[in-house]
């Protein structure tokens, strides 16, 4: 399911590194309007359940993903492309190789939130199979907005892709 515009870019995602951190911040700053600082990013990623990976194009990070381990679920805390590599397919890239940690068995679902008015990330999600389930009234500290809870769930999502294939 990769896309081809992300092999035509020679994107490699690994593991975030110390190094990686000015980059990441700086993606973070320019795409939200209340972005996490270096102290939240190091305080998530300290946590034995936390991960970060990055996507980097000839050495330079152009996006990254911060997402925990559960029990019975992944769930993405922070996710950016920069805004100079958004729309490449960087992003569906990322969440492909998040996806194909999904275990039927195991960890089955991916859960996370998005902001009511940011209508890109939510139609960005729901393209890959994501779908909302509810609305977390006053979810930001930093605003009263709401935040929609979308989830992947790995046997939903397969039978949508099966049903589109089928008709």
């Amino acid at each position: 399911m990769t896309t081809a515009a992300s092999h035509g870019l020679g994107i490699h995602v690994r593991w975030m590194i110390r190094r990686d951190m000015p980059e990441v911040l700086g993606i973070e700053q320019e795409a939200f309007e209340f972005p996490w600082s270096e102290e939240d990013f190091t305080r998530c990623l300290r946590q034995r359940n936390c991960i970060g990976m990055v996507a980097e194009i000839a050495d330079s990070v152009v996006a990254f993903m911060i997402y925990e381990l559960h029990r019975s679920r992944l769930h993405m805390l922070n996710f950016a492309v920069t805004r100079s590599h958004r729309r490449l397919g960087i992003g569906t890239h990322m969440l492909e190789k998040l996806i194909g940690k999904l275990t039927p068995d195991r960890r089955g679902r991916i859960m996370l939130e998005v902001r009511e008015t940011n209508l890109a990330a939510q139609l960005f999600f729901r393209s890959l199979g994501f779908r909302a389930t509810s609305v977390l009234k006053d979810f930001y500290r930093d605003s009263t907005e709401d935040a929609y809870l979308m989830q992947y769930v790995l046997d939903e999502a397969a039978d949508v892709v099966g049903r589109r294939l089928a008709g």
